[in-house]
């Protein structure tokens, strides 16, 4: 039976098996040490559908530590500077080592992790973006090749797979590297119709002459999107550190005790969009293109059903699934009589933005002024001054004023759509605890309600929608 396609370009062959495929994900908290990895390994062969497993480089132990992938940046950036790297270089091996060891695994890996890694740092080394892929890609790679002896020593037939041997190419737009489209042919040749389990690395492939590139940030995820795509697989499980996708942030409110149980890849989008860190939203976008579920679960408690994401879902009226939200951003605010009757006004001003390569969140106008809400990292105040500059030579406005320290904060649900009363129910809601309302924001599919209040009242405002939603 036909299941899942990428689109245009990356179609796969007619499928028609009749098994049940799982692409399981782990994130660098589940590789940080020898227990965490023991862990993936009882989770894989607790089922036998779970037959391709994404890696990432070990992360942080505890909340004092480093993750690997940061020390062979340090590492990497010594190279490059012609500094001494030794120190770094053996707290890297020394973290592979410590599983090694613990997990009771044969000393050969760890010489042939020192191996690669001296190879890496010997490279080429006129192009920094090239040599620092090869430098971070090592991370990923040699936690896989650790975490299928893992495997082996536990008597599964298990195997670590190249991501170059799989046809795993990407441009060659070192550190934002994409997806070429005939990288979706040869993972299917190589990846399905196999007995054994498969260990891949997330967050690298290979140009087409052979050079490591990474994927931007979210690169693991990225990596095994890519994959449950290419098997047609029926389920992409994002292994993490919590249970499920929680309705929001516990840190921001502490008795929030149940997580999401299904959610739309639309609400996903929105609620990462809005601060939601489980994964980074355009990691996913190969899955969700195809139909692939997503589930999210916890490596720690695996007998929990996580939270799984679909393009749809029953969903009752008036509901909302999540409250998220975001700092960092600020309020470009132009004011000018009669705006509404200036053609080509906000072309002009999206204009001026565009050619100092900014880009806009959000923009709720009215009859004479336009607000363009813009991240704080995107808008320095050297960029803010000439962006005002051209404003008042380009535009002739009446006033231009730019506020800082704002927050966006997002109420999500499917089930907001065509539903009276629920903007008054929120305002309502921040109105009685005191918050007040910047700006406002409804997208046209109405699924999500965005309200802009200054940064020092995020948090007293998501408190505010979660008592009243939840």
């Amino acid at each position: 039976m036909p299941r899942h396609s990428l689109g245009d370009g990356g179609c796969l062959p007619s499928v028609t098996e009749n098994f049940i495929m799982k692409v399981c994900k782990f994130g660098g908290s589940s590789v940080a040490n020898a227990e965490q990895v023991s862990k993936i390994v009882d989770i894989v062969l607790a089922d036998n559908d779970r037959r391709i497993v994404v890696v990432s480089a070990p992360g942080k132990r505890d909340a004092d530590d480093t993750k690997v992938t940061d020390l062979l940046i340090e590492c990497a950036e010594k190279a490059l500077a012609g500094a001494d790297y030794e120190s770094i270089f053996t707290q890297i091996l020394e973290r592979y080592a410590e599983i090694q060891r613990d997990l009771e695994l044969a000393d050969g890996i760890i010489a042939e992790i020192e191996k690669d890694l001296r190879f890496r740092l010997g490279g080429e080394k006129s192009h920094k973006g090239m040599f620092m892929d090869c430098m971070k890609a090592a991370g990923e790679d040699n936690s896989a090749k650790i975490v299928a002896q893992a495997f082996q020593a536990r008597g599964a037939d298990a195997v670590y797979v190249d991501p170059h041997e799989a046809g795993m190419f990407l441009t060659d737009d070192f550190g934002n590297a994409q997806l070429l489209d005939e990288s979706i042919q040869h993972l299917h040749k190589v990846l399905t119709g196999r007995d054994d389990i498969v260990i891949f690395p997330g967050f690298f492939g290979y140009t087409r002459d052979g050079r490591v590139a990474t994927f931007p940030r979210g690169g693991s995820d990225i990596t095994g999107s890519i994959l449950a795509v290419a098997v047609n697989a029926d389920s992409y499980e994002n292994f993490t550190d919590v249970d499920a996708v929680y309705p929001v942030d516990p840190r921001v409110v502490p008795d929030v005790k149940k997580g999401i149980a299904a959610m739309t890849y639309r609400e996903m989008r929105e609620l990462s969009y809005a601060g939601f860190g489980v994964f980074h939203d355009e990691a996913v976008i190969p899955a969700v293109k195809a139909g692939v579920p997503i589930n999210v679960r916890n490596t720690n408690r695996p007998e929990e059903p996580g939270t799984v994401i679909m393009q749809s879902r029953r969903v009752e009226p008036g509901t909302v699934v999540g409250i998220a939200s975001a700092d960092g951003f600020c309020n470009l605010y132009v004011d000018k009589y009669m705006m509404n009757r200036e053609i080509g006004f906000g072309r002009r001003l999206l204009q001026i933005l565009e050619e100092e390569h900014v880009s806009y969140e959000h923009m709720p106008s009215g009859i004479d002024n336009v607000s363009v809400v813009l991240c704080e990292s995107d808008f320095d105040k050297e960029c803010e001054a000439r962006v005002i500059k051209r404003i008042y030579a380009e535009m002739n406005p009446d006033d231009v004023m730019v506020q800082r320290d704002h927050a966006m904060v997002m109420v999500v649900g499917e089930g907001m759509h065509y539903t009276v009363g629920l903007a008054a129910k929120a305002t309502a809601a921040l109105a009685s605890s005191g918050v007040n309302v910047e700006m406002m924001n409804q997208g046209s599919s109405e699924i999500s309600m965005v309200f802009g209040v200054k940064s020092d009242q995020r948090v007293k405002a998501v408190q505010a929608l979660y008592k009243a939603f939840f």
